[in-house]
């Protein structure tokens, strides 16, 4: 049982408003910057009271960044992976736990280990097998025939080259194995009996059951995939497939240009909001799916 004392809540919500300021403050100025003029955003001290250019400043972002085309690849781009990550993860999970083997626990941790390799850590070797898909294949028809094969394909400038590097997560993994072993044995046996079999199962009794789960996932997968620079950066050369996070160099003001700050919190502000939006909507399921205990 917990002891509420005056104090012991004076001071719970004296940490939670430090916490909430700290956590809102950047946002009041995106806001309040992104709607003022030129003179007004370099005025010192700056002023967090909003104006009314925040429309002229996000049409010039706009037009400056190209942002119809970088959202439009973003939304792609997150969606894919977003999928990408729901679908491999449970189906990955649902092996581990429902399938007997004798190595599946082997399997499942050398898949968890993988959280402890960031994208930055294995950027360079997951770059060099996208720009040559066959290379390691044609290594080893090589080595072990000494027959020389010379087909080449890369994944550079294509939604495939974006996405397919970046779908597999080990985070979706152990949370879909977490809650399908809360899952009562019996369930697998009645469905064995009724006569379903693995992927009846999975598609008819599983899938419905991880609801929760399928949605919390996603709103951490898109929120994810739409903020990933480093890969897009090293994927992309070609204009036509540039993602938002590139397209915020073209927001910056020149050296010895007009420092337009106010033009580069808009464009900012038009960038956040996918993802904001994303997790407005799915935040209740998002809260349920990560610290429900009953499932």
């Amino acid at each position: 049982m917990i002891e509420r004392t005056p104090f012991a809540n004076a001071l719970t919500y004296a940490v939670m408003i430090i916490g909430f300021v700290l956590l809102i403050g950047p946002f009041i100025v995106v806001i309040s910057g992104a709607s003022q003029d030129l003179r007004q955003i370099n005025s010192v001290p700056f002023s967090f009271m909003p104006n009314d250019q925040l429309f002229t400043n996000a049409a010039q972002a706009w037009s400056r960044a190209n942002l119809g085309t970088a959202m439009l690849n973003s939304l792609i781009m997150a969606c894919l992976i977003t999928f990408g990550k729901v679908a491999l993860s449970a189906l990955t999970a649902f092996a581990i736990v429902f399938f007997r083997s004798p190595l599946k626990h082997l399997f499942f941790w050398t898949v968890f280990i993988t959280l402890m390799l960031p994208l930055e850590v294995r950027v360079v070797p997951t770059y060099a097998v996208a720009a040559d898909m066959f290379k390691p294949v044609g290594m080893l028809i090589e080595f072990f025939s000494g027959i020389h094969v010379g087909i080449e394909w890369n994944l550079l400038n294509s939604y495939m080259g974006l996405t397919l590097p970046l779908i597999a997560t080990a985070t979706g993994t152990f949370l879909y194995r977490q809650f399908f072993m809360t899952l009562p044995d019996e369930l697998a046996e009645a469905a064995r009996m009724d006569g379903s079999g693995p992927v009846r199962f999975f598609v008819e009794i599983l899938l419905p059951l991880s609801k929760t789960n399928i949605l919390a996932l996603t709103t951490i997968m898109f929120v994810y995939g739409w903020n990933q620079y480093l890969w897009p950066l090293l994927m992309v050369t070609d204009p036509s497939y540039k993602t938002v996070m590139m397209s915020l160099v073209a927001l910056l003001p020149s050296e010895n240009g007009t420092p337009d700050w106010n033009v580069t919190l808009a464009g900012s502000l038009i960038i956040m909001a996918p993802p904001v939006l994303v997790v407005a909507i799915l935040q209740r399921w998002f809260v349920r799916g990560l610290v429900a205990s009953e499932k």
